[in-house]
């Protein structure tokens, strides 16, 4: 379910070649890891999840839910929570799940929101769950749109990083563990890395820089959400705004508030696949919702929004020339 464009940047004819990282730790990981990160992977899993985690959530959460949740997550609890929203999505979540499972770093949770489907996601998403320990799966009464899908299931992550990935994306088996190893080493608390579009079969690559500021951000999105990741044991469980379309966009501005910049790792370790008639189409209602974006949650100025918003359609056009 991808809410908002992938990021601008350069179509590249192949990918790029993997960057060497420290070796050690788990899973390619440098020794100790990231702080929080066990030395090893344990040897197993729970059967079950503790007592008192609910199985749906309210139709909407609290309007006065904070930006962000406390910092200081305790011990013993999963690396990663990679938070994915579901909305008619039964033709593709399980391929979507699969690229989880298949990541050589094995201690993350995987929450599922199923955001009231018309179809058979729901029941499909309960079947995966069941079949793995690490799978909770969190249902919504009514559609609230990704944000609220994103933060319900952000506000019950147990993780010490929170990652992203849309229930019609794929992960390459080494995304966790590589970005894990270059947040170590950069010291970052918000981190994004390469991916590919694929449209009809066909891939193509999309750079990324190697580091963005939020006066950078403002100018046109190159963060992917289905690459994202930061480290809520040093920023807390920072919430995404309250919008249909660009949320994503709006949490790497909150987080950027708050730190120097974010650091992109430049390998291609994701796959968007975007769908005809995905809210990843429509020129105009994605202009719309950037500068909803600019004017309503960032409070930018109206000739600083306009600027930041031309900067983003040039920058769109240079990326498709």
């Amino acid at each position: 379910m991808s809410n908002s464009p992938p990021p601008i940047g350069d179509p590249a004819p192949a990918a790029r070649p993997p960057a060497a990282l420290p070796a050690g730790g788990p899973a390619g990981l440098p020794a100790g890891g990231p702080p929080g990160l066990p030395a090893s992977l344990p040897p197993g899993l729970p059967a079950s999840l503790p007592p008192g985690l609910p199985a749906s959530l309210p139709a909407s959460l609290p309007a006065d839910l904070p930006a962000s949740l406390p910092t200081g997550l305790p011990a013993g609890l999963p690396a990663v929570s990679v938070i994915m929203p579901a909305y008619r999505a039964a033709a593709t979540l399980a391929s979507s799940v699969a690229s989880v499972q298949a990541q050589t770093f094995g201690d993350w949770e995987l929450i599922l929101v199923d955001d009231a489907s018309p179809d058979d996601t729901g029941a499909l998403a309960a079947a995966l769950a069941s079949g793995d320990a690490r799978i909770r799966l969190l249902t919504l009464a009514q559609n609230g749109g990704a944000a609220r899908a994103r933060n319900a299931a952000i506000a019950q992550a147990r993780g010490r990083h929170i990652a992203f990935l849309d229930a019609d994306d794929l992960w390459l088996p080494d995304k966790l563990a590589r970005q894990l190893a270059f947040m170590a080493q950069t010291g970052a608390a918000l981190s994004y890395t390469g991916f590919w579009v694929e449209k009809a079969g066909v891939r193509r690559a999309v750079r990324i820089p190697a580091a963005v500021t939020r006066a950078q951000l403002l100018r046109g999105n190159v963060i992917g959400c289905l690459t994202a990741m930061y480290d809520a044991g040093a920023l807390g469980r920072v919430m995404m705004p309250d919008l249909r379309m660009n949320e994503d966009y709006g949490l790497w501005l909150r987080i950027l508030a708050r730190v120097p910049a974010a650091q992109g790792l430049q390998e291609n370790l994701a796959v968007h696949r975007r769908q005809s008639g995905s809210l990843t189409d429509g020129t105009l209602r994605r202009l719309r919702a950037t500068w909803r974006l600019y004017r309503e949650v960032e409070q930018l100025p109206r000739l600083t929004a306009l600027r930041c918003l031309a900067a983003h359609v040039m920058n769109r056009l240079r990326s498709r020339a």
